[in-house]
């Protein structure tokens, strides 16, 4: 949604003439007061819609179903507040664990889109700015070290890793400006390099530390819950603001940087506080589920394709991401019980194939 263009943004041609705004297609002017137009783009609006309807059963069906089902009727009693025999697996484990996959999913899908605005490439992700890995080596080297005593700690320690990982990579691609080209190749380098120092942990190190860091490393919502979802939504809250202008800072970006800069845009300016959002956004995401590949990468574009807007839609691709992730956790926890599968995993499992089709399919697009 953008503000309808007024006569103040109208050529001098239209202004004098009267001619009314140029309206894009499929969109519809919203007055909500008479000072007030939004310009809303209708099949994005439908498909806001059908994501959110389609996120509330999803989460309605993870919180069902299980090793025990437990009815709708049952599980909406239990969130009233009333007591029942299933208020431990309802209100305490399966609940928190459906919001931290949706917060985190929704992160996710933000970051993603984020990032592939920025380096204007849709292959890109977080992980190619060292998000993941920056992440991964400072927990590691925290376990090794002895840094931190208490599990409780390793989520701050993989969001300031995430973040040291991110700024070394911005500040090796730049170069008197910021190339995207050179900031996914930077990220490659320096991902190359953290992951070769989580290797030589894993290598080195006690068998229950080992299995430890591997866990970790495949990304799990499984023991996690309230105690990881409050910072996550508080930094999801906190950038709100950040992510109103991000939506309409991002669009400028789709053009090539001089036809950008001659719009007025500070190009330089708009893609370091994008990348910056999109970074705090990811690593906060991970220090509370751990790395979950593909989520990131696979969400804007399905959103995109959904939408068929010329831009990356912010709220499209965080409610994707977020019924990506739930869907997936309800995957991982019912497809072979009572084992549980890492959602980690299970991502990656099914985001590589997908990765291929939609390389294929883009190969054959005209």
């Amino acid at each position: 949604m953008t503000p309808e263009p007024t006569d103040g943004h109208l050529g001098s041609g239209a202004a004098k003439t009267g001619a009314p705004p140029v309206r894009p297609a499929g969109s519809t002017v919203v007055r909500p007061h008479p000072r007030v137009s939004l310009l809303v783009h209708r099949r994005s609006a439908c498909v806001f819609g059908a994501l959110v309807l389609l996120l509330a059963a999803v989460m309605l069906a993870s919180a069902c179903l299980g090793q025990t089902y437990v009815p709708p009727a049952e599980v909406w009693r239990i969130l009233r507040g009333d007591t029942g025999p299933h208020d431990l697996v309802v209100g305490e484990l399966r609940v928190p664990r459906i919001a931290l996959g949706a917060l985190v999913g929704t992160a996710l899908g933000l970051s993603g889109a984020l990032v592939q605005t920025v380096t204007r490439n849709p292959l890109a992700s977080p992980d190619v700015i060292g998000v993941g890995h920056g992440a991964a080596a400072a927990t590691v080297l925290a376990l090794a070290t002895g840094t931190v005593a208490s599990p409780g700690a390793l989520p701050a320690v993989s969001v300031a890793g995430g973040l040291a990982a991110a700024a070394l990579v911005y500040l090796l691609a730049w170069r008197r400006g910021m190339q995207p080209n050179r900031l996914v190749l930077t990220g490659v380098g320096i991902g190359v390099a953290l992951s070769a120092v989580v290797q030589l942990y894993l290598t080195d190190s006690e068998l229950e530390a080992a299995e430890q860091v591997k866990l970790w490393l495949t990304g799990s919502l499984n023991g996690r819950g309230r105690e990881q979802a409050g910072p996550l939504a508080a930094v999801l809250l906190l950038a709100l603001p950040a992510l109103v202008w991000a939506g309409r800072a991002a669009r400028p970006l789709g053009l090539d940087a001089d036809t950008a800069t001659a719009l007025g845009v500070r190009v330089g300016r708009v893609r370091l506080g994008l990348t910056v959002l999109g970074v705090v956004l990811a690593a906060t995401a991970t220090g509370a589920a751990g790395p979950i590949g593909f989520v990131a990468l696979t969400a804007p574009q399905l959103a995109r394709r959904l939408t068929r807007t010329p831009h990356l839609p912010l709220v499209a691709a965080a409610l994707t991401g977020a019924v990506v992730l739930v869907g997936a956790d309800l995957a991982a926890r019912t497809l072979l019980p009572p084992l549980e599968i890492p959602v980690g995993a299970l991502t990656a499992l099914v985001g590589g194939p997908y990765l291929l089709w939609l390389l294929g399919r883009d190969r054959r697009d005209p």
